[in-house]
């Protein structure tokens, strides 16, 4: 990316000497010492093209591309500049963009660069290059939406078989419960089945004693008629 020779421009003394320095620092690739040169040329009301086309140049070699892409703007935006430095101005802006993957806008400015020097296979091959970087970068998009699209079903997938899941582990909860509760019921009811069957030992005793005693009653009773009859047959 060559800076613009001030052969073709009348400038002030001290601007041409700011401008030559920075052109001198920027082809050492001292880019940051010539940003200062090209500043202050701009500063000292310089020649506007030069200073901020040159500045952009600066940006962009630093990797500084929105601060690069706006000074190419401005030196687009300059009157009475040649249409081949207008053509370099929308060339670099559109490699700015290109650098920030803003691939749509630098195809419109490689667009505008090619209207101007139509013949400039550089802008050509790089508008080119844009242009495919755009279709990937769409389809990108699309297969991202479609991942995210994906990942949303299987969520909504996830979040209802969640709810399902809770809903069956609420029911058996439910039914467990029912039946504790009629488990309960009914260990309360067999107590009172078992007290109306059961009787008390003391009841027990008394009953087989009185069992007895009605035994040893019928007993002697059987002995007496025993012997009634015994001793109506000795009578005969």
């Amino acid at each position: 990316m060559a800076v613009l020779s001030l052969s073709d421009f009348c400038i002030a003394q001290s601007s041409n000497k700011l401008l030559n320095d920075g052109n001198k620092l920027y082809n050492q690739k001292k880019y940051s010492d010539a940003e200062i040169k090209y500043r202050k040329s701009l500063e000292s009301k310089g020649n506007p093209f030069i200073g901020n086309y040159n500045l952009g140049n600066t940006y962009y070699q630093q990797g500084k591309f929105d601060e690069a892409k706006q000074q190419y703007e401005i030196a687009a935006g300059t009157k009475s500049v040649s249409k081949e430095d207008l053509s370099k101005a929308f060339h670099n802006l559109g490699n700015s963009y290109v650098k920030n993957k803003k691939y749509e806008e630098g195809i419109n400015a490689y667009k505008e660069s090619l209207k101007i020097n139509p013949k400039d296979n550089d802008t050509r091959y790089n508008l080119a290059y844009a242009k495919a970087m755009l279709q990937q970068q769409q389809q990108q998009q699309k297969q991202n939406d479609k991942n995210k699209q994906d990942q949303n079903k299987d969520k909504n997938k996830q979040d209802q078989n969640q709810k399902k899941n809770e809903e069956k582990k609420k029911q058996e909860q439910q039914k467990e419960q029912q039946q504790k509760e009629d488990q309960a019921k009914q260990d309360q009811q067999k107590p009172e089945q078992v007290k109306k069957d059961k009787i008390s030992k003391e009841d027990a005793e008394k009953i087989l004693q009185a069992l007895n005693n009605d035994e040893k009653k019928t007993q002697k009773k059987l002995n007496v008629k025993e012997q009634t009859r015994v001793a109506i047959e000795k009578e005969w």
